[in-house]
Formats: C-alpha cells, structure tokens, sequence
C-alpha cells in the first residue's frame, strides 16, 4: 500500500507542465506555475515522510531481530547447563523457548529483507521526485526570464515605437518638441519685428552722416 501511495506521489510530478499550464489561458501562466510547484513540494514532503517512516520501521525490525537472535541464544546456553545439570525440565523449557526464538529470528530476517527491498525503492523514487521538483524550479526560472523580457520589451516599446501609436510618450515627446521649436521660431521673429524699426533709423542716421561728411 505504501509503495502504491508512494508511485502516486511520483506521478504527481511526473504531469505534463504544459498541460498545467494551458489549463487556462487568460491566468498568468507563471501564477499557475507556482501553484503547481507548490502542490508538487507538498506531495514530495508527504513523501518524505513516508520514506522517513520506512526507515523506522526497518530500524524496528532489526532491533527485533537483534532481540529475539541474542534471547535464542541465550535459551540455547540454559538449555545446554540444564542438560548437563540433568534438569530435564528445566531443559525442555530451555529449549523450546529456543526454537521460539530462533523461529521469531528466521521470520524477522524475511520481513527485514523485504523491508529493506521496499525502502531501496522507496528513496529510487524519492530521488527522481526530487530531481523532478528540482527541474520544474529552474523551468520556473526560465520562463520568468522569459515573461520578464516580454514585460521589459512591451515597455520598451511603449517608448521607443514612434510609427504605430500617436498616443506613445516619444511621440508626445516629439510633439511637445516640435511645438518650442514653432515656439522659438515666434519668439526670434517678433523680436526681430521689435526691433527693426530701431536698426532702420539707426542706419538713416548713419547714411546721413556718411552723406555729410561726404559734401563737406
């Protein structure tokens, strides 16, 4: 039951990203993901601690084991000092207890094994969903780093495409700098209207002079 458990966690991991990803279209695609990764964390550290469990109970075994070869041996012992004691009773009890033992050790090594067994395939599958996770983690980065150059370009672009929009702020800007340039041209032209009249009688007044001087 726990291995089956164990395969569903790991095919959780195992899904189509893209198929999560499309599942609809108008939601942030980097939103959805990070939805998924954190369901995936939360099956992978439900498998952890299945694995952790595992390992326990393969601790149990073998302290059981332990137990139960050092009892069968201990009962061989007493039974050989009661045979030789003439104990016949006390023997028999000796020896039983023994084979209870010894039998209780050959059972426990079975399970050990197969315990074992499990466990080897358990943390198999715990390293491939964690290398799973992993790749998913940098596939996030990856797409980030794509939106973010989408973002950044659509910004950009805002600013530097003049032709498509006359509503984008470069095109604002030329407007605005077409307009003092009209502007400075007004500004030249009515100051040089302001004072032409006083070069003009400026110049007279040289002329004059010049014609004085000339029939003098």
């Amino acid at each position: 039951m726990m291995t089956n458990l164990f395969t569903r966690l790991r095919d959780t991991l195992k899904a189509d990203l893209n198929e999560v990803l499309d599942r609809k279209e108008n939601q942030n695609p980097i939103g959805l993901l990070n939805q998924y990764l954190r369901e995936c964390e939360h099956e992978t550290e439900i498998a952890r601690k299945l694995v952790d469990r595992q390992v326990q109970l393969k601790d149990e075994f073998e302290k059981e084991l332990v137990e139960a070869a050092e009892l069968a041996e201990k009962r061989k012992h007493q039974a050989e000092i009661a045979s030789k004691a003439g104990e016949t009773e006390l023997y028999q009890f000796a020896l039983a207890e023994q084979d209870h033992y010894s039998d209780r050790a050959d059972r426990l090594r079975v399970s050990l094994k197969y315990v074992q067994g499990q466990l080897e395939e358990l943390e198999g599958k715990y390293e491939e969903m964690k290398h799973k996770l992993k790749d998913m983690h940098i596939r996030r980065m990856e797409l980030m780093g794509r939106e973010n150059v989408t973002r950044a370009n659509h910004q950009i672009n805002k600013v530097l495409d003049v032709n498509t929009n006359s509503d984008k702020p470069y095109s604002r800007f030329q407007e605005i700098e077409s307009y003092l340039d009209r502007l400075g041209e007004q500004v030249d032209r009515s100051f040089y209207r302001s004072t032409i009249d006083a070069r003009v009688a400026q110049l007279e007044a040289e002329i004059e002079i010049n014609n004085g001087k000339s029939i003098s």
